[in-house]
């Protein structure tokens, strides 16, 4: 299930920044970063069963940071 998540979020983040690039229209990059960071989580979740803990814990970091980032650009 968690690379169901992991493959749909990385899919739709790809597509949505394949289309900003071809049409130039940036206003969709916080929801484009906002996809990335909920994949960059369910990678966390999977290296952290997987008793990768330092890496998930990584990985937690990075996507809260970058989940912030994208719901603080789409607010302002």
């Amino acid at each position: 299930m968690i690379n169901l998540l992991k493959f749909v979020f990385g899919l739709i983040g790809s597509i949505l920044a394949i289309y900003i690039l071809i049409t130039k229209t940036y206003d969709l990059l916080p929801l484009m970063s906002f996809f990335m960071g909920l994949m960059l989580l369910m990678m966390g979740i999977f290296d952290f069963k997987e008793n990768r803990k330092i890496t998930g814990y990584t990985l937690f970091l990075a996507s809260g940071f970058v989940i912030f980032v994208a719901i603080y650009t789409f607010i302002t």
